[in-house]
């Protein structure tokens, strides 16, 4: 056992001392051990509940035959620093996270590893960290929060409250309404309900093999959960007893592909495309962006979840089949897309996993038959203006904004653009620009829902598009492009424009461009000066001079 460098032999006398010390008997000193790593924190709704679960992990792991220890990572609310300064330490944290994940498992020479991520970062941190590590580890998240419901019954989520404050600003409702919303958007503890970021990411985790199948569709509030739990801490001991399969021996070129084949299937957030770009190099593997759209052909869209579509949410993915179900009819329609001969973490293959399944509700999970689109709903995008390539929902974004054009209007940060949406500066026919807001611009790579859900909130959502350096959370909706790259900070195209250059998009196309010829972006270049935002912290100073941009992932250079 790798943990036999710390327990093993008579010069490792003091390290048993000090493993007595935490309750290791000397019966213990034969038996693997296991890290437990717990995302929980009281401040994120996702996490509040993972105390529980680190419990229940930790006993199944003593019935299984093996010594647990728990320790935990940070975690950062991307909803309640959303807006405003604090959204710059978000995608940092996911270093960090993976960081923490690596200095302990590596440190003690642990044998497994149990992952109790939920939320955003934390999630894609964890991965990252444990791939790092390479040994046998089983991936089981918080669950998903359920749907709120206003008193007429329609159903809400975090996209309606912060769309509320627009409309709010507008006149639409009133204060008693936005009270309503702010008080039932959240009901309970779990990841927020639509095809966020969050959900997004724990749904990818069942195609990657690193989670067993419910993973990403069942509540933190159903009982079904917490036997998920116990599941998973009695399957890292038997991976642990086999020897595998580790990390890097799942997470390969073709898991990757997998993870892209069910995002395109599922509409999922934008954000995806950059953690799993980041989880990519971490294994090892060269995936270049420009693949993305080689799978959206070949992939159609079958379940619109929020906030593509307010009415459905991650409890009914589950209800319908969940994931093996939306991987069975991805296979029906193209039998040669997945590549499902690959292992999980449940003992079975993927194969066994989504022939099995079936969809129970064609309503929310269209049948191969019927697709929602016969392309999937995220696109990668190109041109003069995204040498190395943005992201788009396109899934989200209504047909007659799929191709547009129009004036730019240009914000140098995300509270600006915030306020100047809420003021009224952005007209019908404008493309906002948001730049300097990028993995080294930002620093951090702010989301922008609060720009993006003013502009839907102030009724603009069909008559302005939007662009950014920046990313966006994974409910923001409409026609927004993110993930610009090269970013504004490191003197791509982006810095380049002014207020009313012509943008054109063409989503379905795959193409971003500006009406500005190569000679006339190459004058703008040598009169360009790089603008570098003000810090106080050391360490958002170090995270901006080691950070690549978002088309390598925004991961650190080593």
């Amino acid at each position: 056992m790798r943990s036999d460098t710390i327990k093993k032999g008579f010069e490792r006398a003091p390290h048993r001392a000090l493993l007595k010390a935490c309750g290791v008997t000397d019966a213990d000193m034969n038996k693997p051990f296991i890290g437990v790593a717990n995302s929980y924190i009281d401040i994120i709704p996702g996490h509040v509940h993972l105390q529980e679960f680190g419990k229940i992990v930790k006993e199944a792991i003593r019935a299984a035959g093996g010594i647990p220890f728990e320790f935990n990572t940070i975690g950062v609310d991307d909803g309640i620093i959303m807006g405003h300064d604090g959204m710059r330490y978000s995608l940092p944290s996911r270093e960090l996270i993976a960081d923490s994940i690596e200095t302990v498992v590596q440190a003690h020479h642990l044998d497994g590893l149990v992952c109790i991520p939920n939320c955003d970062k934390i999630v894609p941190g964890m991965i990252m960290g444990a791939l790092r590590c390479d040994i046998p580890t089983v991936f089981v998240s918080g669950g998903p929060m359920e749907a709120g419901k206003l008193d007429d019954g329609t159903p809400i989520d975090l996209v309606t409250a912060f769309e509320a404050v627009g409309q709010f600003k507008r006149g639409q409702i009133t204060e008693l309404r936005l009270k309503e919303i702010e008080d039932k958007a959240c009901p309970t503890c779990g990841s927020c309900s639509g095809m966020f970021t969050a959900n997004s990411m724990n749904c990818l985790m069942e195609v990657l093999g690193i989670a067993l199948p419910g993973n990403g569709t069942v509540l933190a509030t159903a009982s079904e959960r917490r036997d998920l739990v116990r599941e998973a801490a009695a399957r890292v001991m038997a991976l642990v007893s086999a020897g595998g399969p580790t990390m890097r021996q799942l997470v390969d070129f073709e898991a990757i592909d997998n993870a892209f084949i069910l995002d395109m299937a599922m509409g999922g957030s934008t954000n995806t495309v950059l953690h799993t770009l980041a989880i990519a190099r971490e294994s090892g593997i060269d995936y270049p962006l420009a693949r993305v759209n080689e799978l959206a052909q070949k992939v159609a869209y079958l379940a619109k979840v929020s906030p593509a579509l307010s009415t459905v949410h991650i409890e009914d993915i589950g209800r319908a089949g969940g994931i093996p179900a939306i991987l069975h009819e991805v296979h029906k329609r193209n039998g040669d897309v997945l590549h499902l001969d690959k292992p999980t973490v449940s003992g079975k293959s993927l194969r066994e996993i989504v022939e099995s399944a079936q969809v129970r509700d064609s309503k929310i999970i269209h049948l191969a038959t019927e697709p929602i689109s016969p392309t999937g709903g995220l696109r990668a995008v190109f041109g003069n203006l995204a040498p190395q390539g943005g992201i788009v929902k396109i899934g989200a974004v209504i047909p007659a904004m799929r191709k547009f054009s129009g004036p730019a209007k240009i914000f140098e940060s995300m509270e600006t653009a915030a306020e100047g949406i809420l003021a009224g500066e952005v007209q019908p026919g404008q493309v906002v620009v948001i730049r300097y807001e990028g993995p080294k611009g930002g620093p951090g790579m702010p989301e922008m829902l609060t720009p993006t859900a003013n502009i839907m909130g102030m009724g603009l959502g069909e008559s302005v598009a939007l662009i950014t350096d920046g990313r966006f959370s994974g409910a923001t909706r409409g026609a927004c492009i993110g993930h610009i790259s090269p970013e504004a900070a490191e003197g791509g195209p982006i810095a380049l424009l002014r207020d009313g250059d012509i943008i054109e998009l063409d989503l379905d196309a795959g193409s971003l461009q500006v009406q500005l010829s190569d000679a006339e972006l190459a004058k703008r270049r040598e009169s360009w000066v790089p603008v570098e935002k003000p810090l106080k912290s050391p360490w958002l100073r170090r995270y901006r001079k080691l950070v690549t941009n978002a088309a390598m992932g925004a991961i650190l250079e080593s």
